[in-house]
Order: C-alpha cells, then sequence, then structure tokens
C-alpha cells in the first residue's frame, strides 16, 4: 500500500488548484468579452483516501497500477446553463495544448439506464514538481446545473442503499430524470432570450456601478 499518501495525492491536489484557475479563466474572459459564458462555475477535488481505497479493492486494482487505472483521483466538475454548453466546453478543451484528452465518455447523448447524464472527459496534465514533470489523470465532469442536481440527489441514495434501490425509488428516480431533462430541453427552447436577459441585467448593474462612482468622485469620496 501507498507508504505516503500525502506525498502521493500533492501533485493531484496541484492539478486540480491550476485546473481551477484555468478554467475560471475562460469563463472571465467571456465576460470581459461580453458574451454567453459556457462555464457557470468550476468546482474540484482530490478524491479522499478511504474513497481511494475502498475502489482499489471493489476495482481489483493494484497499488502498481493506481496511477493509471484510477482516473478520478483528481476530479473536476464544470456547470452550465445549456446543454448546448456542454458541447461548447468540449470543443475548447479539445483546442488546449496544456492538456491531453486520452477518453471520452458522453452519458448526455447516450444516458445511463439510470437516468444519469453528464459528459465525462479524462486529461493528461503535467505537473510541474521539483524533481520534474509529472502527468496524472484528471476526470472533468461537464454537465448542466438540473443534471447536477440530479445526480447530487442519486449519488447520496446510493449510499444509502449500497447502490441496491427499491423498484419503486428506481422508477421515481428514473422520472425525476427525465424531468431534469425536459427543464433542460425548455431552456434551451428559449436560451436566446435569457441570455438577452442576462447580458441586460450585467449591463444594468455596470451601469448603476459606474454611476456611483462617479457619484462618489465627484463628492470627493474613495469608492468602497
Amino acid at each position: 500500500m501507498v507508504e505516503n499518501w500525502k506525498k502521493f495525492l500533492m501533485p493531484y491536489e496541484q492539478a486540480v488548484s491550476e485546473l481551477k484557475i484555468k478554467l475560471r479563466g475562460m469563463r472571465k474572459q467571456y465576460q470581459q468579452n461580453n458574451e454567453h459564458a459556457p462555464i457557470e462555475f468550476v468546482t474540484g477535488r482530490v478524491k479522499p483516501i478511504d474513497s481511494i481505497k475502498e475502489k482499489m479493492q471493489r476495482r481489483y486494482i493494484t497499488e502498481d497500477l493506481l496511477e493509471q487505472d484510477m482516473q478520478d483521483i483528481a476530479g473536476l466538475r464544470i456547470m452550465c446553463q445549456f446543454v448546448e454548453d456542454i458541447h461548447e466546453i468540449v470543443g475548447l478543451l479539445h483546442q488546449r495544448t496544456d492538456m491531453k484528452i486520452v477518453e471520452e465518455r458522453d452519458y448526455v447523448s447516450n444516458v445511463k439506464p439510470s437516468g444519469y447524464r453528464s459528459y465525462h472527459i479524462v486529461i493528461e496534465y503535467p505537473v510541474q514538481l521539483i524533481s520534474g514533470e509529472k502527468r496524472i489523470l484528471v476526470e472533468i465532469q461537464i454537465r448542466t446545473m438540473s443534471m447536477n442536481f440530479w445526480a447530487t440527489i442519486e449519488h447520496s441514495l446510493n449510499y444509502k442503499y449500497q447502490g441496491e434501490f427499491p423498484e419503486t425509488l428506481k422508477a421515481r428516480l428514473k422520472r425525476a430524470a427525465e424531468a431534469s431533462f425536459m427543464l433542460d430541453k425548455e431552456m434551451s427552447e428559449i436560451r436566446e432570450e435569457i441570455q438577452e436577459a442576462q447580458q441586460l441585467f450585467s449591463y444594468g448593474k455596470w451601469q448603476k456601478a459606474r454611476e456611483k462612482a462617479s457619484e462618489n468622485n465627484s463628492k470627493g469620496e474613495t469608492p468602497d
């Protein structure tokens, strides 16, 4: 077994931190251009040690194959407003030269039997250490906020039932997944109107801030 877990996980923690900054930077670039940002927000985590050990046992992963066989030790989640945003983000990731895409799983078009929808990308990411470069695997999940709500609830219930859901609950979860996807479809239908309203709202906030700054300057006050 790994002797020093803190040392083993350190490159993964660095990768998550760096990637969160880069992905949030992409969102900021859209905002600066006054364009709709396909990225709503980004979260990331390194899998807890107990979860790694449990998965190693469940998947029969040996220590010498841990780094290549467990693709989600480092994980990021990108949340979007619209299904169309997911595909735009996938395209943006393909264009990047600071990472290499090694695997893709499209559960948006190929929904799981449970009703789960998401787009998973596994990348190889170079982390710069004092000992040199280390390339590690990172899993990026891209989903709408509606998909994420369903997946979070399903994940919590999975812990309670250990994957063995009662048939009635399984059916209700499936119906909830379909309702969630219908919400995404409806939002896509009025996407242009929503984005226009959001831009007007953001412009209004900017105008108010500008007017307040101008008023403070005329009074000789320092902005908060």
